[in-house]
Parts: C-alpha cells; sequence; structure tokens
C-alpha cells in the first residue's frame, strides 16, 4: 500500500486507517466482491498493532460500513449500497469532524429535561413568564401602528433601536457613546461568536474567569483558542492575575463578567476594575465586557461597568434584553471602536442579513416607553424575594451542608457544598425528583460545587425545588 500513517498529527492511528479504508471503498480501491485485508495482513503492512486495526475495523463496523464474521473476515457491507449503487453519506463522521463543537453533555441533558412541564426549573439562566413585561407589549402592539421598512435594514441594525439604545446606556450605565458605535445583535451570545470569529485566529491566548459561564460555551475551544483562567473571589479577579497571565501566555483579550457574575454572583471591586483598566491599557489588552445583570442590583444602583470608566476605547461591551425584559427577544448590542464596530457588522451582515426589523421595533418602542422604569423597579424587588426565599430554603434544607454568600443582584447562587457527591449521579436523582440545576462543572469549577437559578422558577416552587434537591443529595450519599 502506498499510503502512510501520520504520526504528527492528533487525530488516532485507528481513526486514520477507517478513513483510508473508507475512502477506498467510495473510490473502488476496494471491491465490494473481495474481502477486505485481514487483521494481521493489514497490520503488517502498515506497521501497527493488530488490535489498531481490530479497532479500526470495529469502527467501520459502528457505522455499517462493513460486515464481520469471527472466521469469515472483514468485507464491505452489502447494506450501504442502494439499488442505484448510490452510497448514504456517512453523517455521524461529517458531524464527529466539525468544527463547531457542540455543547456539553450536562448543558444537553439539562436542556432536555426542562421540557418537562413538572420539572421545577432552577438552571436556567432566564426570567419566570411571570416577569416577563407581556401586558405592556400587547399595550405597544395596540396603540403603536408599525410603519417599518421590510426590507434589509443597516448592518449594524434598525438606526432608531441604535439611537434609543445610545440613550439608554448613557442614562443607566453612563456610556457616552455614538450609535454609530453600536452593533445590534441577536443576543449577547451572537455579539461573543462575532468578536471570536472577527477579533482572533486559532492559537491566540485568552483570559476568561475561573468559574465562568463563558467556559460552558464550546466556541472559544471551536476556534482554536487557548483559554486560561482568572480565579474569581467575592470581589471578583485578581488584577495581579492579568499580568501573570499576559507574561506567561501573552493573552490577547479577556473576557470579563464585572457585576454579579454568572456564576457566582460577585461582583469587581471598583478599585479592581481601574486597576484592570489601567492593566489593559498599559499592556494593549483588548477587555470584553459582558454585563447582562447590572440594572438588577437589589438596592437600585446600576454600579459602575468598565465601559464607562475606559478613557482609551479599549473596551468591548456586551448587554441584551434578555435577562432584563425577555430572552425571546433575542435583543443584544455591543458597543466599540466604531471601526471595530463596522467590522463586526460586515461579519454579521454575512451570516444573516441583519437583525429581524419585528424585535428591534418592539425593543425600541419599550425601552422608550415611560414603563420601562416601573418594570425594572418591579423585576429587582420581585428578584430580591425570590432571592431571599432561596436562601431560606437553602438554611432550612441543608443547613450545615452548603455554604453561600447571597447576592446583591441578578438571579444565581452559587453554593458549595460540604460533602463530597458524584455530579452526574445528583443531577439524574435531581431529575428524578423533578429539580433542576447546574453543576459546578460546567463553569469550570472544581468538586462540590451547584448554580442555582431563581430567575426562573416560580416563587412558589422554589421551596419546594430545593427540598427536592436535598433528597437527592440525600439519596446519593446512600449509594
Amino acid at each position: 500500500m502506498e499510503w502512510k500513517l501520520d504520526r504528527t498529527i492528533k487525530k488516532p492511528i485507528y481513526k486514520q486507517i477507517a478513513d483510508f479504508i473508507e475512502q477506498g471503498i467510495s473510490t473502488g480501491a476496494f471491491s465490494q466482491e473481495s474481502m477486505l485485508p485481514s487483521e494481521r495482513i493489514l497490520a503488517k503492512e502498515l506497521g501497527v498493532n493488530r488490535s489498531t486495526i481490530v479497532a479500526a475495523y470495529d469502527e467501520l463496523q459502528s457505522l455499517g460500513i462493513v460486515e464481520r464474521k469471527k472466521g469469515s473476515g472483514t468485507r464491505i457491507s452489502t447494506d450501504i449500497w442502494g439499488v442505484s449503487h448510490k452510497r448514504i453519506p456517512n453523517w455521524g463522521r461529517y458531524m464527529e469532524d466539525g468544527s463547531f463543537l457542540p455543547n456539553l453533555p450536562f448543558v444537553q441533558r439539562i436542556r432536555t429535561e426542562i421540557r418537562r412541564n413538572d420539572v421545577i426549573n432552577l438552571s436556567s439562566g432566564e426570567l419566570s413568564p411571570t416577569l416577563w413585561p407581556s401586558e405592556q407589549f400587547r399595550t405597544i402592539f395596540t396603540k403603536h401602528p408599525f410603519t417599518e421598512p421590510l426590507g434589509y435594514d443597516h448592518p449594524k441594525g434598525n438606526a432608531s433601536l441604535r439611537e434609543t439604545i445610545s440613550e439608554h446606556v448613557r442614562e443607566y450605565r453612563n456610556i457616552d457613546i455614538p450609535s454609530s458605535s453600536i452593533l445590534i445583535t441577536s443576543g449577547a451570545q451572537q455579539a461573543l461568536h462575532l468578536i471570536v470569529q472577527c477579533l482572533l485566529k486559532s492559537g491566540d491566548s485568552i483570559a476568561i474567569e475561573d468559574p465562568s459561564y463563558f467556559y460552558s460555551l464550546p466556541l472559544f475551544q471551536s476556534a482554536g483558542l487557548k483559554v486560561y483562567y482568572l480565579r474569581v473571589d467575592q470581589d471578583g479577579v485578581n488584577p495581579d492575575d492579568v499580568v501573570e497571565l499576559y507574561r506567561k501566555h501573552r493573552i490577547r483579550m479577556i473576557f470579563l463578567n464585572p457585576s454579579y457574575q454568572n456564576p457566582t454572583g460577585a461582583s469587581l471591586h471598583p478599585s479592581r476594575r481601574k486597576k484592570i483598566l489601567d492593566i489593559s491599557s498599559e499592556l494593549g489588552i483588548p477587555i470584553v465586557e459582558d454585563d447582562p445583570y447590572s440594572l438588577i442590583s437589589f438596592n437600585g444602583d446600576n454600579g459602575t461597568t468598565l465601559k464607562s470608566m475606559d478613557e482609551n476605547g479599549n473596551v468591548l461591551y456586551i448587554s441584551s434584553l434578555s435577562k432584563i425584559v425577555a430572552s425571546g427577544l433575542r435583543i443584544g448590542w455591543v458597543i466599540g471602536p466604531s471601526k471595530v464596530i463596522d467590522r463586526l457588522a460586515d461579519a454579521k451582515q454575512q451570516v444573516d442579513f441583519g437583525h429581524s426589523i419585528f424585535p428591534q421595533w418592539a425593543a425600541n418602542e419599550f425601552l422608550k416607553d415611560p414603563y420601562f422604569d416601573a418594570h425594572i423597579s418591579m423585576l429587582r424587588g420581585e428578584l430580591e424575594k425570590r432571592c431571599d426565599e432561596i436562601v431560606k430554603s437553602l438554611d432550612e434544607y441543608l443547613h450545615g451542608e452548603v455554604e453561600f454568600n447571597r447576592p446583591k443582584g441578578g438571579i444565581h447562587i452559587w453554593c458549595r457544598f460540604k460533602s463530597v457527591f458524584n455530579e452526574k449521579q445528583l443531577l439524574e436523582e435531581s431529575m428524578r425528583r423533578g429539580v433542576s440545576f447546574v453543576p459546578g462543572s460546567v463553569y469550570g469549577s472544581g468538586k462540590g460545587y451547584v448554580r442555582f437559578t431563581y430567575g426562573r422558577g416560580e416563587m412558589k416552587f422554589i421551596r419546594e425545588g430545593i427540598s427536592r434537591f436535598a433528597d437527592a443529595l440525600i439519596a446519593c450519599k446512600q449509594q
């Protein structure tokens, strides 16, 4: 055989051999009428162990490409050829070889289970339907005629909405920026994808918080980035750690969630915010500030964003309406230097030809409505009640088992358990009892951590949900 293995790449040898044989079958190099080489002969020809060939043939058999009978050898499967002598694509292989990675198994499992009506949802990072301003949107749809054109809109997003967001962030976040420096996105997730795809390249080093919501996103790994971690304490990340990572790895971008961080609920201390900005300016490292929660502080203090302190244009600021209005609107935005926003807008235009006008129009009307202030005030009060309820329930049902800091805003509470448990087993036990949570490893933490979300669960079900979780924990300990 002229084909040779490539021992310099990460792909396992048995998979390389399986791919070679599959290609040979497709091109006719291996005839359907004859047997494939025996394991011993093929191992000798390729200079590998016989067990490697066994693994390659097992792989091909699992995909339905070959048939194997003990004592008779291996041949091409008769089922892969249709009556017209055409093969069905090996979709399993295509999915495996794609560069865009799937969600973590825990995340997939949770999203499947919470679709059940009987599950108390303490895992989803969104608001309860009872906290959506549904009635106000019905009023908007009734009283305000839709007169927007139905063609493609500006690549950066609807001009009226961008002007409104410019006023909104000036009033609520103390960010003074023209509408030309704003890009409307399909939530914060799309903004992150655009930044990664347009401003970074495979092999670049970045820094994220530890633990972090960003850890649960496969987009960094899909883009081939090297990810390094900044430990989060009760005051957020330590600026000195940023300098250390830069010295060791020459990090090119920092991703932070400074206000009521997901999952810990911590907020970056004001002195640390200033120091991190100084480091960013000194080293020329851009910061991506993800800010979904600053408006839902319980005491009404919106705090100070990194972007509002940014005098040099080092911060790309991301926010959305998902956590303060409704996730289904899919309205987010990214703010940054005009030339960067132009680059991101060009990429977004290539992906989807711009955002749909209908949610942009609805979001614009809602943000301009005098009711917005009342909605935010209501939201803060209701979320604080839910937070108090989950804290009281944790104390009642898990007293002595769990440690946590009561959040001062946001929608999450981060818990550290004193006992050791198997995360998968605990999740399955909890699901069987009809309650969901997110294991700490999803966010990169060590063993014994759990994130509960009190924004999604209805007030009346929070206590019952923690009770069910406590029962699941007891069951795990007894096994």
